[in-house]
């Protein structure tokens, strides 16, 4: 099992989120996460990312505990295992394509000439070449959200957590960038897509919904 979350609790400000949530995800899935605003769903993603901690309970990604990590532990995990998507793609606009996707890379302190090498990999992958001296002000809300998967894509993670990332797409937009996260899939990414839109979830293998702080399949 890649990844079990087991009990899972968290709360903020004394307002309980979580309340023993289990949940298992196999390696190579393609799973939703749905539910109403607020039921936990990015808090849900933040524990698996490894940016929150939960208050109490287990997280195991392959045997191996992750919730008693201290937190620069934390952000080796998620930087050698997590790629992450947010629904608003939070580019910095003072630097085109290309140093943006290189960010995490420069952060890991890669080599300049293999920093050129995977931007550029994966700048063709994703058919975005043509983008990469463009800034951020100049793409479409389809291209950014390519430029924001490339740069969750650029270490090559095993799994991909995807909160709500086609809320602010167009329809044709968003069939691309589903699409995408299909072939990603198909290629052997885990992929985890928190999600409100039924339509977007049912392109998933499976569905959870997250209620009373508890999730469970298919309901």
């Amino acid at each position: 099992m890649l990844i079990q979350l087991k009990n899972i609790q968290k709360s903020y400000k004394k307002n309980s989120v979580l309340k023993g949530l289990n949940l298992e995800v196999e390696q190579g899935e393609m799973i939703a996460i749905m539910g109403r605003s607020g039921v936990g769903k990015s808090t849900l993603l933040n524990i698996i990312a490894g940016i929150d901690k939960p208050d109490k309970g287990a997280y195991l990604y392959k045997n191996q505990p992750i919730h008693n990590q201290s937190i620069n532990s934390l952000a080796s995990f998620r930087r050698d295992n997590i790629g992450f998507i947010l629904q608003n793609n939070p580019l910095i606009d003072s630097k085109n394509v290309f140093n943006n996707i290189a960010l995490p890379l420069e952060y890991s302190r890669v080599s300049k000439e293999m920093i050129q090498k995977k931007v550029t990999n994966v700048l063709t992958n994703l058919e975005i070449l043509n983008c990469k001296d463009k800034y951020p002000s100049m793409l479409s809300g389809g291209e950014a959200q390519r430029v924001a998967i490339a740069r969750a894509l650029v270490q090559d993670p095993e799994v991909i957590l995807a909160d709500e990332p086609t809320g602010s797409l167009d329809e044709e937009s968003e069939e691309n960038v589903m699409n995408l996260c299909q072939e990603l899939n198909k290629e052997g990414k885990t992929v985890i897509i928190v999600t409100h839109d039924r339509r977007i979830a049912e392109k998933c293998e499976k569905i959870y919904n997250i209620k009373n702080g508890k999730c469970a399949e298919g309901e």
